[in-house]
């Protein structure tokens, strides 16, 4: 071991251990970035690098070390986490988007400064080639090298590394699919054809899964399994442990997929894109496995990953799974909020923790459940402002006049969900409360109403919804909207609501609206819904017109919405989607909660 017989329990001790085997490897810098080998964002515990070299513990976001300095660098999510994980007498932060922090690559330049030569090291397994490229773009005309390393320099210096994680992996059955496993190696491999290309590397955990309709719990949250698999136009290979695989999932595939160890990847890899021409999205693939591919004597053709918009494109059964998949979240969330209702009512003190265990109790009440889809975030006053709050505090009590921002979601045998509300604790919100709760409602329903044509892409709603927050002067760091898997990953794309979301919409998509507004200190509002993409007409030009419906059926706190403030075809929309809410549930709850629903979806007929 590296870093000899001492302890690697401080940030000093780590970052000197992994300086000195940067020196061992003739490094300046060394760049650990926060995914693995298969780009997930969830990570296994022991792919946790960055978390155990830096602190920072946020699903995104890098670190890199130089000789004499360190930085993390986080997005506006985890701002507040960064600074209350970080050890900043060892480790800078960079607080991405606002003025005066360096990205990645300026910071890089700087500890470069003018030398001749800057060595950059890096594990090519934990890079897209998308992000190698814009480095060497960034860094193009400088002294700043990138040099890969075998292996990496990390792993060697975590003693204390769990051990992985190796699930049952199971069958999905097609009445959840809608497709079987051979329709969809099919439709890839006719893609390969098309194109005339005669590989594909599947790297990424969620496009082996839907195209094998396997599932595990390999990874935190998504129902997922390490393999990696290879496709030709005639046929299919997986790479995994197969003793893993129930008998009744590997019987489902009939012979359709030869499996090989896991190990055998790379050497595979390499001996079947000797004279080949291989497809490669570099946003989906590493750059180690853009370089086996070069070591194995293939030509790369760039172009989109086929499964991510087949995967993206929901069929009909995937999405009643999803419908009722959310309907059953939206249920649970309803009864923790009238449970929560009552025991403040009561004078019963609630912690962010019993708020946490309250709802995650009523989930795991419904049928079919399988787990969460991502921690709880329950942050209750100051805690609301931090968007991705980790851990609900068990000493945090919900105080009256706070707001209490709740993000939750869950895997069903079926479906994927993620919705959030924000509530008022008490029953008296101030001026400034309502306006701003009431600005991001108003956002959330002009993205959730709108009409969009044909070929409209996330990039260009992401500006509709915040065009009324920034007539307040009011925004948010994050963007607008996710794609979301169905039974997969809570994030998933090509489509999206935000600045680079430059995909279009298309009928079947599955997509957040999430607004939002945050102020440290004071808390946090965000609004979040998971809608379906939808056709809503067709013109005498034949122009097709676009649409969402909701998937997601809970109220919003009446107690911080200022009525006179929405317009009439908001409060229209407002209306419609509370009797939505009641016809699908009320007859589900009890007797007290259909009560308590009722009340809560009261519109005021005049105000």
């Amino acid at each position: 071991m590296g870093a000899g017989s001492q302890s690697l329990t401080t940030t000093k001790v780590k970052l000197q251990a992994l300086r000195d085997a940067m020196t061992r490897h003739g490094l300046d810098a060394y760049l650990v970035p926060s995914v693995d080998e298969h780009i997930n964002e969830y990570l296994p515990e022991n792919k946790q690098r960055r978390a155990w070299i830096s602190g920072f513990t946020g699903s995104a976001g890098d670190f890199v070390a130089g000789k004499t300095e360190a930085w993390v660098f986080a997005d506006s999510r985890y701002y507040e986490q960064a600074d209350s994980e970080v050890d900043t007498e060892q480790i800078h932060i960079s607080k991405l988007g606002l003025e005066g922090y360096p990205s990645l690559t300026e910071a890089v330049k700087k500890m470069a400064g003018d030398a001749r030569v800057f060595k950059l090291g890096f594990d090519p397994f934990t890079l897209t080639v998308l992000q190698f490229q814009s480095f060497q773009k960034a860094f193009k005309n400088t002294g700043i090298q990138l040099v890969p390393v075998a292996g990496n320099l990390i792993d060697p210096l975590w003693q204390e590394v769990p051990p992985a994680q190796r699930s049952k992996v199971f069958a999905l059955p097609e009445a959840l699919t809608g497709q079987s496993a051979a329709d969809k190696i099919a439709a890839v491999q006719a893609k390969l054809k098309a194109l005339k290309a005669d590989l594909l590397p599947v790297t990424k955990l969620d496009q082996v899964a839907w195209l094998l309709n396997w599932r595990g719990q390999d990874i935190p949250y998504n129902p997922l399994f390490t393999a990696y698999a290879l496709i030709t136009p005639e046929a299919a290979h997986l790479f995994m442990d197969s003793r893993r695989v129930e008998p009744e999932a590997l019987n489902a595939l009939g012979g359709l997929v030869t499996c090989h160890p896991y190990p055998a990847y790379a050497d595979t890899l390499k001996a079947f894109s000797a004279g080949k021409t291989v497809l490669i999205d570099p946003k989906h693939t590493t750059e180690g496995t853009w370089r086996l591919i070069q070591d194995g004597g293939g030509q790369i053709q760039e172009g989109e990953h086929p499964v991510e918009l087949m995967k993206a494109l929901k069929n009909p059964v995937e999405i009643a799974g999803m419908k009722a998949a959310n309907l059953k979240a939206s249920r649970g969330k309803i009864r923790a909020w009238a449970w929560l209702d009552t025991q403040l009512k009561a004078g019963t003190p609630v912690t962010e923790v019993d708020f946490q265990q309250a709802i995650e109790r009523f989930y795991a009440e419904e049928a079919g459940f399988f787990g969460l889809s991502f921690n709880t975030i329950a942050g209750a006053g100051p805690n609301g402002s931090i968007v991705h709050y980790g851990t609900p505090n068990p000493h945090k009590r919900l105080e009256p006049g706070e707001l209490f921002l709740i993000d939750s979601g869950c895997q069903f045998m079926g479906g994927t969900t993620d919705d959030t509300r924000t509530l008022l604790v008490g029953d008296t919100a101030t001026p400034t409360q309502k306006l701003r709760y009431t600005e991001v409602l108003k956002a959330h329903i002009n993205c959730a109403k709108q009409q969009f044509p044909k070929g409209t892409d996330g990039a260009r709603l992401d500006g509709i919804t915040r065009a009324t927050l920034w007539q307040q002067g009011l925004d948010y760091g994050h963007g607008t909207g996710h794609g979301v898997g169905a039974f997969l990953n809570v994030h998933e794309g090509p489509n999206g609501i935000h600045k680079l979301a430059h995909k279009p919409l298309e009928p079947g998509m599955i997509t957040s609206i999430e607004p939002g507004f945050y102020e440290p200190g004071w808390g946090g509002i965000r609004l979040e819904n998971l809608y379906l993409t939808v056709q809503r007409s067709e013109d005498a030009q034949g122009q097709r017109w676009y649409g969402f419906e909701s998937l997601t059926y809970i109220p919003f706190d009446s107690k911080l919405i200022d009525w006179g403030l929405l317009e009439p075809a908001q409060k229209e929309w407002l209306a419609q989607y509370y009797c939505d809410i009641l016809s699908l549930l009320v007859h589900t709850l009890t007797p007290e909660e259909g009560q308590w629903l009722q009340t809560i979806c009261q519109i005021p007929t005049a105000s």
